[in-house]
């Protein structure tokens, strides 16, 4: 609300707010289905009375939800880190300058869209506009500066090792508990439910990871990823050429699969590889984020669209497609752009912890 109240004279000021306040959830939530959903209820009735276009809409949504899977602390990138052999603060601080640079081409993109086509996302009417900056500023400090020093706290300490991933989660649970008691949400209802639902993820992820280390070790007695490591030297390509071939294996198999399988299965299989051709484990971890994120907004599996249909039923499925399919295009150019210049993910880790 604050963003979009400071923002309200703006064309496509809600694409704006919604693209900032998903790179906060982003941070805060590390799972793009709670993203989606949340960013649907809280802008899509706002965007409809303010008559915004509805695929720019949806694919604003579905794209800045998306994020939570890249931005730290996602639950992906701890995952990752043990099977590239990573530390999971090297993928964080990796992951940090990629991320921000998708919500930047996120919101550019959709502010020359407005402003070539104002209709698209035209000035919000005036009862939805502040009457002061008092109300602007109130708004921001109750809504926007508590979870920015959530996340700041939780991913701070990680990121500069005052804490490991476990204590750095414990203190946001910890936050989010005092948060939820200083804005009167809290109710034993929706702990048990959030109790249920980490154990649910956190099952999951154990009985995948146990699955995946024998599924692992079966393969490597067959020697399948030598074989498929000098299968792939064979074909006497550049090692960009067949970057490039894994790269699209990825997306394709993410079209079925979830990340988990994708992380705690394939990867293992074609990381030999990877060494092999001697790239830097730690912008490859990165590059496969953001080619799952991209999988996440492209027809016709893209779990995202059904997400946000769950909660904007008015919406029609073949709009939120079209509008997703918009941001896929730029999540490719982001894709590009880190594969062509790696400093892009490399400066940070190199920066906070040397080469």
């Amino acid at each position: 609300t604050s963003v979009q109240m400071a923002l309200s004279r703006t064309k496509g000021s809600l694409f704006v707010a919604v693209l900032f306040v998903s790179t906060i959830f982003g941070a805060a939530t590390g799972i793009v289905g709670a993203s989606v959903t949340i960013l649907g209820i809280m802008s899509a009735k706002t965007m409809n009375r303010a008559k915004y276009d509805v695929r720019l809409a949806a694919g604003s949504i579905t794209a800045g939800g998306t994020l939570g899977i890249l931005i730290p602390p996602s639950i992906m990138l701890v995952v990752m880190g043990p099977i590239l052999n990573v530390p999971v603060t090297d993928l964080f601080a990796a992951a940090i300058m990629p991320g921000l640079m998708l919500a930047v081409l996120y919101t550019g993109y959709t502010l020359i869209r407005c402003h070539l086509n104002p209709s698209l996302g035209p000035v919000v009417p005036e009862e939805l506009r502040p009457t002061s900056m008092k109300q602007v500023w109130v708004e921001f400090f109750k809504g926007l500066v508590p979870p920015v020093l959530l996340v700041g706290s939780s991913l701070g300490s990680i990121l500069f090792g005052l804490a490991t991933p476990t204590e750095g989660a414990a203190m946001g649970a910890v936050g989010s508990i005092i948060l939820s008691l200083a804005y009167r949400k809290f109710t034993f209802q929706s702990f048990k439910s959030a109790l249920l639902k980490t154990l649910e993820i956190t099952t999951l992820i154990m009985v995948l990871v146990a699955a995946s280390n024998f599924f692992g070790s079966v393969f490597s007695r067959l020697g399948t990823p030598t074989m498929i490591t000098e299968w792939m030297m064979m074909l006497d390509l550049p090692p960009m050429a067949l970057l490039l071939m894994i790269m699209a294996l990825i997306f394709l198999l993410a079209w079925p699969l979830e990340w988990v399988p994708i992380v705690l299965i394939i990867l293992p299989i074609i990381l030999p590889l990877i060494e092999q051709l001697g790239f830097n484990l730690t912008w490859f971890g990165i590059l496969v984020a953001v080619n799952l994120q991209t999988a996440w907004l492209s027809p016709p599996v893209a779990l995202s669209a059904y997400f946000l249909k769950g909660v904007v039923p008015e919406w029609d499925l073949t709009d939120i497609y079209k509008g997703m399919m918009q941001f896929m295009v730029i999540q490719v150019v982001g894709l590009m752009l880190i594969i062509v210049f790696p400093q892009i993910v490399l400066w940070l880790p190199n920066y906070m912890y040397g080469n």
